[in-house]
């Protein structure tokens, strides 16, 4: 079943750097990505349906960083949907660092479940997006630095980061929630075009991915 976006709705977006999109430096608050995409084609689409649209992305985030800002920057706003896109930060490319903390699943999954139970008790509608990595080997920001990505490195963040996306599965399971299985959808599109014309550097989407995302989205609704 769609998720039906009512008239007078609310929904927020929330998450890293993909959802933020420089949110901050546009006149409407939803930065330059998949969020204004949606809203742009929501608004042409459905005129006779006036929807607020929100979002509190914020580049960086992991889970942690959501639970410790989610009563300000989304319980209080009370949407009526919410759509997540969390989880690349939470892979081992932020640990590059000797000193990183690398977050096990289960921190990961427990944090999340935080995340989306209040939302669950006031009766939010859910809108999760796995988190996603195309195989592309660039040189990438890391922390205050930058590294050259190869074939290993790829290996062991895919392996950090697969059982997260499965964590993100079986939370949408047990809420109920919709899921925008990205990664899945990535690497079918890579797969007849190459992965540079969805991301430049593996995780964050390039304009083609950012459209992508937001069709595959307004799938979910209606």
């Amino acid at each position: 079943m769609t998720i039906t976006v009512r008239p007078g709705s609310t929904v927020m977006f929330t998450g890293d750097s993909i959802t933020d999109c420089q949110r901050l430096k546009s006149e409407d608050g939803l930065g330059f990505g998949y969020p204004l995409r949606i809203a742009g084609d929501w608004g042409l689409r459905s005129p006779d349906r006036p929807v607020t649209w929100l979002n509190t992305g914020i580049g960086g985030n992991k889970v942690m960083d959501l639970e410790a800002r989610w009563q300000t920057d989304v319980l209080d706003a009370r949407p009526d949907i919410v759509s997540i896109l969390v989880g690349v930060n939470d892979m081992g490319w932020h640990t590059l660092d000797p000193k990183g903390y690398v977050i096990p699943v289960e921190e990961f999954e427990a944090g999340y479940d935080r995340l989306l139970a209040p939302l669950a008790e006031v009766g939010a509608e859910l809108i999760l997006i796995e988190p996603f990595l195309l195989p592309i080997h660039e040189v990438v920001e890391a922390g205050a630095g930058a590294a050259l990505i190869g074939e290993e490195e790829r290996k062991e963040w895919r392996a950090d980061l697969d059982p997260k996306i499965q964590a993100v599965r079986r939370l949408a399971r047990r809420y109920g929630a919709q899921l925008l299985a990205a990664d899945a959808m990535f690497a079918e599109l890579a797969a007849t075009t190459g992965p540079e014309r969805w991301s430049e550097d593996g995780v964050h989407p390039t304009p083609a991915g950012h459209a992508a995302l937001a069709a595959a989205w307004l799938r979910l609704v209606a």
